[in-house]
């Protein structure tokens, strides 16, 4: 069965943020909402939505400087701005921001559903072709929460899947600690980078030949971790 898709979206209007929840209700998505930049910004990255709809205008911080930040921590989440400025400058300021499309006020349903749709479809095309990974002898199901070794099941954690789900995206990126504390904790997590080291070290015991010279999950002196199948 297909995962429900989840969109927060980040909408000072109650009027209008109450109407989006109820239309992307009715069409199956997980609907969480943030009423102002900064709660939008902490829940972008604490809750790994599939999707971000957001306002450009909004309390405490706009929307420009909402997507640059998730940009910044190395977050790939498609963004959908939607906003009442329709200038070319605004679009265009918005996409360098990294911005996956731009839809001005008023819009129509349909429309606005056909983009969200259309700016799924590059992570749902990854996801399916993620669900079952191989690493040497290991396979990863995602979908089933499995790890196995040659066809035998090894215990996982479900942290431990994320954070192999999380290395998959980036592979062969350098990675600092702190990047993939906050893209598999949260930011809002209170633990500290020796997490992520303990964490590593339980993932290499299952995926790697030899743990103590591995071959697929590197550390980079200096500068973090570096992951290639």
């Amino acid at each position: 069965m297909t995962r429900m898709e989840t969109v927060l979206v980040v909408e000072d209007d109650p009027v209008l943020r109450m109407g989006l929840e109820k239309t992307l209700r009715s069409e199956g998505y997980r609907v969480l909402v943030a009423k102002t930049g900064p709660d939008g910004l902490t829940m972008a990255l604490a809750e790994h939505p599939d999707l971000v709809l957001l306002d450009l205008m909004l309390p405490g911080m706009n929307g420009f400087e909402i997507c640059e930040e998730i940009r910044r921590r190395d977050v790939d989440v498609p963004i959908v701005m939607l906003t009442a400025k329709g200038e070319e400058h605004d679009k265009v300021r918005g996409l360098r921001v990294g911005a996956d499309d731009y839809v001005t006020k008023p819009f129509g349903v349909a429309e606005l559903l056909a983009r969200l749709e259309a700016a799924l479809r590059r992570p749902r095309a990854r996801r399916a072709a993620q669900e079952i990974v191989r690493i040497g002898a290991v396979e990863a199901d995602f979908r089933a929460h499995r790890l196995s070794r040659d066809g035998v099941a090894l215990e996982v954690t479900a942290h431990e899947m994320k954070l192999l789900e999380f290395l998959l995206r980036h592979e062969g990126a350098l990675l600092s600690r702190q990047q993939i504390l906050d893209g598999v904790w949260g930011a809002d997590y209170y633990g500290t980078e020796r997490t992520v080291d303990n964490f590593v070290n339980r993932l290499r015991s299952k995926i790697e030949v030899d743990p103590r010279a591995p071959a697929h999950l590197v550390t980079v002196r200096g500068g973090g971790y570096r992951f290639t199948r």
